[in-house]
Order: structure tokens, then sequence, then C-alpha cells
């Protein structure tokens, strides 16, 4: 047996009931054996509980060497009798057949170190100062049970402070999940905040009716804690990220940046963990303090904003907190219309009697039948006499700030179209989990999924003019009129704000998305007709992930693509990435434009007269100026015949036939110019999947480092969707575009000259595309070298200075296709 394992904790709790030791840890045999546990105490074996636990870390760590079973943790609990003999040995085994393995093993001394009779137990997974405010967060649980415990606050005199104290007790499934406690004590989480005096000392109170525990509160203490905390917890991360393969990784960066360049590299990386959501919804989420102020505030522009809502047979409690949390919109100018198509649902009618009655603003109408999910929606839209209309689903609710933040916006301008971020919410309503913080509008993105979703506002006129919901799209049917919508609409707007949740219960389509397969083949057609009525020819897949679409756009006409490639030198990766695309490409009007750069070896003019004779398609034009990779490719394109330009490295491969299809098809496009590829290390994992202005005060690749397979976030790493940036080590562009722009910016000598030209020609209207279905292989750049000197690294520093001088403005608003709730100082898509 090879059995590798980990024990995290060791407890022995003495409780008013009951004695037991509880170890928590890891383990797998390397083998893929079944194994079980032996537990003695005193020699005895004893009877014990046990639950297993998914721990990503570990199946992180070592899945790529072992068969890491999907729950590899474990959370042992064994008790020891109040009237046996004291505990003075304790011994844990992992058994695989006949095998045997100790695993823990302790004696008297070190059971007593271990051993705790507290009645309170508690955890704080955070204490931090923010907006003036001291903020606490954790859970505590008492033998005498959960709602024996008292949380609070006391000033250095030890007296509790009651004012301005907010305190909110929350729901720890994740403990209860893991044994730590029971069903009955599932709500043992809590934060607390007060505000405080810089001098004083505060002190956090857990007491239940035998013990008070008593934590220490200093704000310096606090502010220096936090700062020692990011230090230790930035030096845990490093050491789990020195291996061979980074250290070679660091080496080669420390040529291309410098040390100054690998020091901002390894901070970025490694400050990677990110808040967790529901800490960090409970930290954003107005207070009511500021709810109050927005009920007062009068706008210039105040639209009626009728939110329409279809139901069915909705469940009491779920229809009571969907109309409450329109009714405590803190903007007044409302009218929620429901048209209902339960058929006699006696319940639901006298709840729709009862608050119409309570409240003018709520209207309804009972119909005779069922019309489905879109004729119900179509009769609620007839009830609507406001400007603008909000889709709003029958279960779900809206944040009590969504209708005054959707005004707020229409302030700067009557957007034809607005859409929030939104998150979901548990049947009970009591956890927050899974949020999509979504881009700007997203053309290609929206045409791989439905990313708007909820909440969506619109101006009555658009959706009455392109004739509401259409039936034949149930399922989808929100899709089908959102590109309707969208393409009737000048102005979108995107307000980066949770503002709406959808609730996951055994019947929605959040929480069962198998349940209605029927709604992933409408959304396939919407998106077919939307192309249809713009006159593009495309065709479209399902990916095989739940409502991703895969759009493959055809190239009429099959115009000749020329391909640049600069190289200096290695012919053998020239050879291979040439060969690859003449031997895999499905796609052959094609001319390679080779820009020679300086070679020094005998062999490469060799391999070009070769090269040449053997393919009449290849062209080797001389470049005789030092190196400057934009002046190169400019170059390059003087002597390019093709419609649209194909930017290539050397060292580059091609792995999918249909690589450059998929490039042209979208570069095709009135509305593109500018596709990039889905590039890889060889090690399959990601090197390329799009470029987000801003990160490093330039800018970052968002999705470097995951597995080939692995989604990215909100699955934008295997789909098709809009950036600020692609790569130029493969990228299309068309050739009037390019010229029209001014080609590459020649003063950008190394680094900035593709993100500068995507801004350039987005600055035209057109979209830059990242293209998931286009994958290559990149081996890194090896004809240009690294910035390994002085000389190199400080003109790279001036390019930057450059590109920060040239373009200000997204640098200070910030990319739109990167949300701004993820600082753009930690790693892509986190929290913090």
């Amino acid at each position: 047996m090879n059995y590798k394992y980990h024990i995290d904790t060791k407890v022995y709790r003495i409780e008013p009931y009951e004695n037991y030791v509880r170890i928590t840890g890891w383990g797998f045999d390397v083998n893929n054996q079944n194994v079980s546990f032996v537990v003695k105490m005193n020699g005895e074996n004893v009877e014990y509980e046990m639950k297993s636990i998914k721990r990503l870390d570990v199946e992180k760590k070592y899945s790529r060497k072992y068969n890491v079973p999907v729950k590899s943790g474990f959370n042992i609990k064994a008790c020891w009798p109040k009237d046996r003999e004291e505990l003075e040995k304790l011994e844990l085994f992992v058994k695989s057949g006949e095998k045997i393995n100790k695993i823990c093993n302790l004696n008297k001394k070190e059971i007593d170190k271990i051993k705790d009779d507290s009645t309170i137990a508690y955890n704080l997974d955070y204490v931090r100062i923010n907006n003036a405010k001291i903020l606490v967060g954790g859970w505590t649980i008492s033998d005498w049970g959960t709602d024996y415990v008292k949380i609070s606050i006391l000033d250095e005199n030890k007296k509790e402070i009651i004012d301005d104290v907010k305190l909110t007790r929350m729901s720890r499934k994740d403990l209860v999940e893991v044994g730590f406690v029971e069903e009955k004590d599932i709500e043992c989480g809590f934060t607390i905040e007060f505000p405080y005096e810089e001098e004083k000392t505060y002190y956090l109170s857990i007491a239940d009716k035998k013990k008070r525990k008593r934590i220490e509160l200093k704000p310096e203490v606090i502010r220096r804690n936090n700062k020692v905390e990011a230090c230790r917890g930035f030096a845990k991360q490093l050491v789990k990220c020195i291996n061979k393969k980074n250290i070679e990784k660091g080496i080669n960066h420390i040529r291309k940046h410098g040390v100054k360049g690998l020091k901002e590299y390894i901070v970025s990386r490694v400050n990677a963990s990110a808040m967790p959501y529901g800490e960090w919804f409970e930290l954003n989420k107005p207070t009511k303090e500021e709810l109050e102020k927005q009920k007062k505030v009068e706008f210039e522009f105040e639209p009626k904003i009728s939110i329409i809502v279809p139901t069915y047979k909705t469940p009491i409690n779920f229809l009571r907190e969907m109309i409450d949390s329109v009714v405590d919109q803190t903007y007044s100018n409302w009218e929620l219309c429901i048209a209902d198509g339960s058929e006699g649902d006696a319940a639901v009618e006298a709840e729709l009697e009862k608050y119409a009655k309570q409240d003018d603003r709520i209207k309804y109408i009972l119909l005779e039948k069922n019309e489905g999910i879109s004729g119900n929606t179509n009769a609620a839209l007839e009830l609507a006499t406001g400007e603008y209309v909000g889709l709003f689903d029958h279960d779900d609710i809206l944040a009590p700030n969504a209708l005054y933040e959707v005004v707020k916006a229409l302030q700067e301008k009557e957007y034809d179209i607005l859409y929030t971020d939104e998150d979901k919410i548990t049947g009970d309503g009591k956890e927050h989990n899974d949020p999509n913080f979504k881009p700007d509008f997203s053309m290609d993105l929206f045409c791989s999924h439905n990313y708007i979703t909820h909440f969506f506002v619109v101006k009555t006129n658009i959706i009455k003019e392109i004739g509401g919901f259409r039936p034949e799209y149930d399922g989808s049917q929100d899709y089908d009129l959102m590109f309707r919508c969208i393409e009737s609409a000048d102005s979108i707007k995107h307000i980066p704000m949770i503002l709406y949740h959808w609730r996951i219960h055994m019947n929605s389509v959040a929480g069962d998305p198998a349940s209605k397969m029927y709604a992933y083949d409408a959304g396939k057609r919407a998106i077919e007709d939307h192309f249809k009525r713009i006159g593009v020819k495309a065709k479209v897949e399902h990916t095989g992930l739940w409502g991703m679409y895969h759009v493959i756009y055809e190239t009429p006409g099959n115009p000749l693509v020329s391909i640049i490639i600069p190289n200096k030198d290695h012919t053998d990766d020239l050879d291979k990435c040439v060969k690859s695309i003449i031997n895999k490409s499905e796609y052959k009007n094609i001319e390679f434009i080779i820009v020679e750069n300086n070679s020094t070896e005998d062999k490469t003019f060799a391999y070009y007269e070769k090269l040449q004779k053997e393919y009449e398609n290849v062209k080797i034009v001389k470049w005789e100026e030092g190196f400057n990779y934009s002046a190169i490719n400019n170059y390059g394109v003087s002597f390019a015949k093709g419609e649209y330009l194909l930017f290539l490295n050397n060292d580059t491969e091609m792995i999918t036939p249909t690589a450059i299809n998929e490039l042209l098809g979208c570069c095709m496009r009135e509305d593109v110019g500018v596709v990039g590829a889905k590039l890889l290390y060889s090690d399959d994992t990601v090197q390329h999947a799009g470029v987000v202005v801003g990160f490093g005060g330039y800018a970052g690749h968002v999705n470097i480092g995951i597995r080939r397979d692995d989604y990215g976030y909100m699955v934008r790493a295997q789909i098709n969707c809009n950036y600020s940036a692609v790569t130029a080590a493969c990228m299309i562009t068309k050739k009037e575009l390019f010229e029209q722009v001014g080609g590459f910016d020649e003063q950008f000598v190394v680094a900035c000259n593709d993100v500068d030209y995507c801004l350039k020609v987005r600055e035209t209207g057109k979209w830059v595309v990242f293209n998931a279905f286009s994958e290559w292989y990149h081996y890194e750049s090896k004809s240009r070298g690294y910035e390994d000197t002085p000389e190199k690294l400080k003109r790279f520093e001036g390019e930057v200075a450059k590109f920060q001088k040239k373009w200000p403005e997204i640098l200070k608003k910030g990319d739109p296709f990167y949300n701004p709730n993820f600082p753009i100082d930690k790693a892509p898509f986190t929290l913090g």
C-alpha cells in the first residue's frame, strides 16, 4: 500500500454530554486501492463517524500524477465514554486489504495538549478595517446550543456597546457539510461591524450560559496584523509556487522583463486568492442608511419602469418575496405588471388581489388559460404604461437599489437597453453564490450564450415595436427577444452591480439545467435567426456545455489570406510553423510572407531557398534595419496581396485544421476588426485567451496558465467573446483597416504594439474577438530574444510609458470588457 496523506487538525473535546477526538486531513492510495480507517483508543478498536470531503487543493496538486478520488478529505470523530478511564493513547490506521499503516499516534502528553474543555468553539475568518469601521466575520457554537450564544462588542471598560453595532447571523452550510457543526447549529456564522476611535481598545465578546471568550481588538494591531498576514500569505503562496517548472519560468521572465518585472509578476500571481463571494456580498451591499438616502433623491429624469412578471402556480413564499422586493425599491416610480396563467390557483389569485389593494402600482390580470411563458409575459407587457420595461421572473428577487441604479445610469443618457450583474440565491434565500460579473456589452459573448439574462431593462417602444415575445422560442424566449431588441438599439448600458438574485430550487433552470434541454435548442435557433436578419452567413452548434454555442461563420469568396511571419534563424521552429499550416489547414487560399530579420546562420538562407522552391505561395522578403517588431510587420504587409492579414510568430504550430477558417470567418463580418486565437504552451496550458488593459499599468493575459480544457471565468476561455485586445502572436485583421489606422505604431519597438493596434481598431467602432476554436501551440518568442540587458529593459519600460501617455482614458476608466468589481492589481477574475 502506497498511501499519501496529511493530518490537518487533531482535537480532544470535553463536552457536558460526551468526550470525543476529531481528526481531519486528507489521503488517498496512489494505486487507486480502496482503503478504510481503524481507530484505537487505549489500545482498543473503537467505532467512529467519518465524513468524506471534496478537497480541490489536493486534486489540483496531485491530479496530474495520480488518480485522486473526488473526496480525498476526511473528518473522523471517535467518542470516548465519560465513565471510562482517562484517554492515554490514540492511534489512527489506514487499511487496504491485509496491509495496514499507522498515520497518527498520540500519547497522553500529546493528548493533553489537544484537549479542549471549553463550552464555546469559535473561529474568526477575518478581522479588518474598512471605511472607519472594524469588521469581524466568523462562526461560533456552544455546547448548550447556538441559541445560547451571545455575540457583542465591549468598550475598553468591558461594557457592552449598543449603538451603531451591526450584527448579522448567517447560515454556515459549509461547516455542516464537513461535519464541524450539526444541522441544528447551521446558523452559527456571523459578521459584526462597528465604528471605532483610533486610540481605543475594543473586545469581541462571545458568551454562553457557562463560559465567555473575549478577543481584544485594537485598531493599530488589526492594521499591523493585516499587513503581517498579507506578507505571510504571500510567502506561503510563494513557497507553494516554487518548483522546477516555475523556477525556469522565473529565469525566462527575468531575461524578458528584468528583476523588477519578475517581482511584479510574482506579486500578481501569488496574491491570486480571492475573497469569498459571500463575504464580498455582505461588504458591498448597500447599508440601511444608504438605502434611506436613495429614497430621498430626486432625479432630473424619472421615467416610470414597468416590471413585467408572468406567474404560474408560483409558491406563495416565493411570490411574496418577489413582490416585496419590488415594493421595497428605493426608487418609487415603478409599476409591477403581473399576468397569471395558473388557471385558477386560488392561493396565487388571493395573494395578487391582496397586494393590488395595498399598492395601486401593482397590476395583475388572470388569464383564462396558460399561454406559455411567452404568451403570459406578453399579457403582462400589455399592462405596461412606463417608458421602460424590466424583465422579472416570478420566483426571483430584485436588490432594493436595482431601479435606483438603473435610473441613476439614465441621467447620463437615455439608453435604449440597460443590464446589471446578478448572482444566485438558495431556495430559502439565505445564501448568495455563483455571481456573474459581466463585461460591458459584448456582441460575440452574447452570440455564444445569453450572458445578459437579468436584470434586463429596455425602452417600452422598442420591445413593443419588435412584437414582444415569440412562443416558438419558449425556453429561450428572453434570448430571442434580447437579440431583436439589441438589433433595434443604438445604446446599451451595463451597470456593474449585483442587482438581481436568481433563485435556485429544484424547479429552476439554475438548479437543474438538464431539465430544459429544449431551451438550448431554442437558443440555437435564436442565434441563427439573428444572423439571418442581419445578413451574415453562419451556422450554430452546441458546444456540449449547457447553453453555450459555437458560431461557425462562412468565408464567402474564400479571399486570400496573407500570413506575415517575421523570422531570425530558428529554421526548425519556422519549418514546423509553416508545415503545420500547409499540411493541416482546411483553408488553402493563403500566401506566406516571411520577413527575414538579420539572420546570421548560413543554413537559414539555404532553408529559405528550399522553401520557396517547394511552395509557390511562400515569399521571403529581407528587412535590413535593426529589430523593430512594428516596422518589420508593416514592411511585410507592403508585400501582401491578400485582403486579410494573419500576423503569426515563427514559433507557433497549428492544432485545429479549421483554425484559419475560424479566424477568417469572424473577421469577414463587417462589425469585426481583429480576431485572435487561443494559444497554448507545449504542456497544453493556456498562453493566450484574451488580453485586458490595465494590468501592471499596461495590459495582461487573463487566462494564462489554466489547462486547455478549463472553462476560465464564466466559460470565457472556451467560447468566442470580445476583449479590448488580443496578441499579435496569432492575429488576423482586414488589410484595408490595417492601412486605415496606420498599421503598427513604430514607436512601440518591442512591446505594446499589438494592444495599441487593437485599441486603434476599437476606436473605429469595430469589435476585437477572441476565437476559442482556433487553437495553436505557441512555444514562446525565440527569434527576438529576451529583455536581458539594461538597455533592452529601459526600452521596454519606455514603451510602456509611451502606451500610458497614448491611452490614458482606458487606463483611468478601466477596460470595458473587464468587470470593475475585479481589482486590476489582483489576479484576473478575483475579488478583493
